[in-house]
């Protein structure tokens, strides 16, 4: 079985999606200061690690019940290995019980960084509902808002999902977990302060590569001084001109997006061809190569 893995850059649109500890009564969004000056907001790829555990939980019955307490440290049980739990599997573990064990992430992730910058919006907020009941004074609130459009990059090693000493998944079993990701990917979502913020992709591009590397990570941009959200595609058709092993990533890169979003959607089907398409075409051609790579049928 040759190597292979798929990585993928993603944009969404979404609002506020990750809150540090906050100064009195103001509730900061997590934030990156860059050399330009621009505040960019971002969503750990922590927290985008725990919602594509939730819903792998809720929507394919993946095992929680994986977690003990050895040693005064929260981590994965002993006796649990990654035939009993996906996470375990596809992000990796770290036991240090009598012996110590690890198994580095076969999905790795990157923060979500807002491609807009944070210009200061705040919501002001009270419990009034609350205080009239009792005719009580309200308690008051700030919390920072942003609504922008985020990037985030996901990296899954094929050659490595399902393999850990001397655990070995079948390939169907192996396919199968491949599958649920991309399907909680195609429809993420975050529960945070009584929303549901939606993370499907609204553009996706990336593809199954003979190396684990996020190619696309740090390429998606918005157009400067535009009006309209223009997606650079030179970068992004700069970044297809890389070549490994001797094979020009492009020739294996397919994008996915949804039409009317981006003012030059158009420009997609120039420059990618036939590999431009929607953003369920985009995971039907992902699961393609999964399935090809391991040597099952969809």
């Amino acid at each position: 079985m040759n190597h292979k893995a798929i990585t993928f850059t993603v944009v969404f649109q979404a609002n506020s999606l990750n809150y540090g500890e906050g100064i009195a009564n103001i509730s900061e969004l997590k934030k990156i200061h860059r050399g330009n000056g621009d505040v960019l907001t971002f969503a750990s790829r922590q927290s985008l690690r725990y919602d594509v555990v939730r819903l792998g939980n809720e929507w394919f019955q993946w095992n929680l019940d994986t977690v003990d307490k050895t040693k005064g440290t929260l981590q994965f049980r002993e006796d649990v290995s990654i035939a009993d739990s996906v996470e375990m599997d596809l992000f990796g573990y770290l036991k240090t019980g009598k012996k110590s064990q690890k198994r580095p992430a076969v999905a790795r992730l990157s923060h979500a960084i807002s491609l807009e910058p944070y210009r200061s919006d705040m919501e002001f907020l009270n419990n009034m509902g609350f205080a009239e009941r009792i005719e009580e004074t309200p308690n008051l609130a700030n919390i920072e808002q942003h609504e922008s459009f985020y990037s985030y990059t996901m990296t899954i090693d094929l050659s490595k999902v399902g393999v850990d000493g001397d655990v070995e998944l079948t390939p169907q079993e192996r396919a199968e977990r491949v599958y649920q990701l991309l399907d909680i990917v195609k429809l993420l979502n975050r529960n945070i302060r009584g929303r549901q913020e939606s993370l499907a992709p609204l553009f996706i591009i990336g593809g199954a590569y003979p190396v684990a590397n996020p190619f696309f990570l740090g390429r998606v941009k918005f157009q400067p001084q535009s009006k309209a959200w223009n997606i650079n595609t030179a970068s992004l058709h700069e970044a297809c001109e890389t070549t490994f092993a001797g094979e020009r990533i492009g020739d294996r890169t397919y994008v996915g997006y949804v039409s009317g979003v981006f003012h030059n959607d158009s420009e997609f089907r120039d420059v990618w061809g036939e590999h431009a398409g929607s953003v369920e075409s985009f995971f039907a051609a992902m699961k393609r190569d999964v399935a090809e790579f391991y040597g099952v049928s969809e």
